[in-house]
């Protein structure tokens, strides 16, 4: 089963993008990125990446928890990530450290290490940051824009 799935950018202005899901209900996100750059009026991409892979490896975890059963009192999830320059001096995410900590009753602990162990793996955000996504991007120019294009002869 594919299922595609569209989001939708709009610059306000500085670092900030109002972002549309195009899901019935819920509103837009602000995003902008920290000073010095942005002022910080939202999360960053960044934080973002790291908060989608902390709540799927969580539904994960209750989704496996709810199929055997056994009752989740209570959840709280950390996510640490590490920014780093690779090799060319860009700024990267070098690693998420995702530390759940679930509360379940005790006489369900026998049965909860089964989930520990496969639940990751169902994690359709996780998995796909591991295992790298393939991205495209194509760059059209808005109406009323001249378009620079390197290389390109210029206008006379």
């Amino acid at each position: 089963m594919n299922e595609e799935f569209s989001i939708y950018l709009e610059w306000k202005q500085g670092f900030e993008f109002s972002i549309d899901f195009d899901q019935e209900g819920v509103a837009p996100l602000l995003t902008d990125e920290a000073p010095p750059l942005g002022e910080g009026s939202g999360p960053s991409p960044a934080r973002l990446l790291a908060a989608a892979v902390g709540n799927c490896m969580s539904a994960s975890l209750k989704f496996c928890l709810d199929r055997s059963r056994i009752e989740l009192l209570d959840l709280r999830v950390r996510v640490t990530g590490t920014i780093v320059r690779n090799d060319r001096g860009r700024l990267r995410i070098g690693n998420l450290q995702v530390h759940l900590e679930p509360t379940v009753a005790e006489e369900d602990l026998a049965r909860f290490g089964r989930c520990v162990d496969i639940f990751e793996d169902f994690c359709i955000v996780g998995q796909s940051v591991r295992n790298g996504i393939d991205i495209s991007v194509d760059v059209t120019p808005g109406s009323g824009v001249a378009a620079v294009v390197p290389g390109a002869p210029a206008e006379a």
